[in-house]
């Protein structure tokens, strides 16, 4: 394998130990690059073996340009900028990392949740502003008396699933690929969307962005939610119609949101969301925590010398 090449077109990590290292010994040189837009990726990318990709886009004419590339691997979940069919019709696998921050975005988007059922964003504010009061200015029910649904019902959002068991409220789910079953086994209940949207005091989205799923949240299904009810975002940020979110807030059609993922990042200054009341927002760090980075950068490389190597691949997304 000493004649093969790895390229990393982009990254965003403090170092690349557990690439060298694993590169390294499965005898595959590595070029590192912070390629940002395709041309870039052609010039550093055309003879590589294998691509490791973080944000460079991997359109079509990239796919095309590469000469000899057998597996590209995406530090991460979301393969949104690596065109998968032109990789396909190439013979190029494609593969994500969807198992590196599973606890960390689960730990995420619940702590959203709580807070704002809490409301701890509001009583700070208000603290700070003077008032020292001690009820909420809005109704407060207890967790336990609230229902935690999640749309999706994969590693995520089991994990959230049973970080909210030890609140004791009800847990509900929309995934029509799970059956029943297999939800009642965690204590969860399977229920149809339309029900999900009136039954939910917290949504959690954890679904894929394909187009079915776009705007999975919108002003007509946000009408259909309990005005106490919460939504929480860490997936996908494109899952949300934001402006329509927005106004819902403005509204009071809903109680709260927290969003870390959203459908244009950086996330516009002049966006109606940052305006808007009972809105958490953070800045997609949900994946983040001291371990899940170098997990990422070990899955991503390990994977990647499978694909060099004709070995079955774990998380292959183009199939």
């Amino acid at each position: 394998m000493s004649q093969l090449r790895a390229v990393i077109t982009d990254h965003g990590f403090p170092n690349l130990r557990h690439e060298e290292s694993t590169f390294a010994a499965a005898g595959v040189g590595l070029v590192v690059a912070q390629c940002k837009t395709p041309e870039e990726i052609i010039a550093a990318a055309r003879e590589a073996d294998a691509l490791l990709v973080q944000w460079a886009p991997v359109n079509a004419a990239v796919i095309a340009a590469l000469a000899k590339c057998k597996v590209i691997v995406r530090y991460g979940i979301g393969v949104d900028n690596v065109d998968l069919a032109a990789a396909k019709s190439r013979g190029i696998a494609v593969c994500n990392v969807p198992d590196y921050g599973v606890h960390e975005v689960a730990e995420h988007a619940v702590s959203l949740a709580l807070a704002l059922a809490r409301q701890l964003p509001q009583i700070d504010a208000r603290l700070r502003a003077g008032t020292w009061k001690i009820v909420p200015d809005r109704p407060m029910p207890s967790l336990r008396e609230m229902t935690f649904a999640t749309a999706g019902f994969g590693r995520i959002a089991r994990s959230a699933h049973a970080m909210m068991r030890g609140f004791d409220g009800k847990r509900i789910a929309y995934d029509p690929f799970v059956p029943s079953d297999i939800m009642a086994m965690e204590g969860v209940e399977k229920v149809e969307i339309e029900d999900l949207f009136t039954r939910a005091d917290i949504l959690s989205l954890h679904l894929p962005l394909i187009p079915e799923t776009k705007h999975f949240v919108n002003a007509a299904r946000l009408a259909e939610m309990k005005k106490t009810a919460i939504v929480v975002n860490t997936a996908r940020g494109p899952l949300i119609d934001t402006p329509a979110l927005a106004q819902a807030l403005h509204d009071g059609v809903i109680a709260g949101a927290g969003l870390d993922v959203f459908e244009t990042e950086p996330f516009p200054a002049d966006h109606p969301l940052r305006a808007a009341p009972r809105a958490l927002l953070t800045s997609h760090v949900a994946w983040y925590s001291e371990s899940s980075i170098p997990r990422l950068q070990k899955l991503a490389a390990e994977e990647a010398v499978r694909g060099l190597r004709g070995e079955p691949l774990k998380n292959q997304v183009n199939k």
